[in-house]
């Protein structure tokens, strides 16, 4: 949770502001110029902060004096936010440490949770759904100790995510992360992936390799999609989480290793486990403690900040990125996303072809295959008009 300050004088609905940011997970605090001007800030390591832009003069006489008060109170994000009108716009400045947004008549949700997204210390999880903060408040209350975890969900919904907000939420979020898809790696390499091998192990091994468990020492390792892992390497894998250490291929000597584990799978295991498909006693080593995510359909408030974040992500930046419509919201809000997020990701790079540098608008939501644009509506796009030209 991020502390974000929102300067009460000159800005418009101040109070929904800071409602809208405390609801999506951040500290917010109302304060007025006065207040703000005497606050240091050393009650919190890093902070954001929010106002009018008419009020940045009275904040700071000029760039200068800008940036040594936004260092006192160690506000690594500001946004200035200016009156609401016809045009959606947003601008970067100071090297994107600054977000000027100027908010649409009826778009204020839009720039809301683009605000919200931008100041957004972490920018890891992009949430607002109650089920999903549910999910996350309990994620940092495991993160602080070191157990295993399982985590399961259906494809797309985020698991990869939350295995890195666990990481970064831990006492080990300082040592690496590595990630393994047990799915994409063959069963001959993945063994060598895992485990490592020495010098002359097998044909090829011409320099020894420490293997991904030993590249992850002191950090976290996430096994996802375990469930497809083989049945000889889950015996192998399940000693390695008993004894805590590690035999290369090739080598006699154990090495010690100090890791936490994540495994993910898009199936229910205690199925996989009937079928014989799973080892009974490497699931119970690995379900110390289970969290599930939820398909995007069940959770439609973290619709508009995921589309926000993937905006940013494929835009080059929160600086760059398009307005939506009202309408064009809830026609994502109501799909029911069979494809969960990375359908989604698919819908929104869509779109900001289609859009081109304009709003982006229903019709450019090519959400089923099969939907036909209207020709004069295409017309408009001038990156497809270069295309055709």
């Amino acid at each position: 949770m991020s502390v974000v300050l929102c300067l009460t004088d000159g800005l418009p609905d101040s109070e929904a502001w800071v409602t809208h940011l405390y609801m999506r997970g951040h500290d917010a605090q109302a304060v007025d110029l006065k207040t703000l001007l005497s606050t240091k800030g050393d009650q919190w390591p890093r902070c954001a902060l929010v106002m009018a832009s008419a009020s940045v003069k009275q904040f700071a006489a000029d760039n200068a004096q800008f940036a040594s008060k936004c260092r006192q109170l160690k506000a690594d994000r500001i946004v200035m936010i200016d009156p609401p009108g016809n045009k959606f716009s947003v601008k970067g400045e100071f090297n994107g440490a600054v977000l000027k947004i100027k908010p649409t008549e009826d778009g204020w949700r839009f720039a809301a949770e683009t605000v919200s997204r931008f100041v957004d210390d972490e920018q890891s999880v992009a949430a607002g759904d109650p089920q999903t903060f549910n999910l996350l408040r309990l994620a940092r209350r495991v993160a602080l100790s070191d157990v295993t975890v399982m985590l399961v969900g259906p494809t797309g919904t985020g698991k990869e995510v939350l295995s890195r907000f666990l990481h970064n939420s831990s006492k080990r979020s300082k040592e690496p992360f590595i990630a393994v898809n047990c799915a994409a790696v063959p069963d001959t390499m993945l063994e060598a992936v895992l485990f490592g091998y020495e010098r002359g192990a097998f044909t090829g091994a011409h320099h020894p390799n420490k293997g991904i468990f030993r590249a992850a020492d002191g950090g976290t390792l996430l096994l996802d999609e375990v469930s497809e892992m083989a049945l000889h390497l889950q015996a192998k894998f399940l000693r390695v989480l008993q004894e805590k250490e590690v035999t290369p291929l090739g080598g006699s000597k154990p090495v010690p290793v100090d890791i936490r584990v994540i495994a993910t799978s898009n199936r229910h295991m205690l199925d996989e486990v009937k079928v014989g498909r799973f080892r009974e006693d490497l699931y119970y080593r690995l379900n110390v403690f289970p969290l599930a995510t939820q398909s995007l359909a069940g959770r439609t408030g973290d619709i508009l900040p995921i589309t926000i974040a993937l905006l940013a992500k494929h835009c080059g930046g929160f600086a760059k990125i398009p307005s939506m419509t009202n309408a064009a919201i809830e026609k994502l809000e109501q799909h029911d996303w069979p494809g969960n997020v990375r359908e989604l990701e698919n819908v929104v790079q869509r779109a900001l072809v289609l859009a081109g540098d304009g709003q982006i608008e229903t019709d450019h939501l090519m959400i089923d295959p099969n939907d036909v644009f209207v020709q004069g509506e295409v017309d408009h796009n001038p990156r497809l008009q270069a295309v055709g030209a």
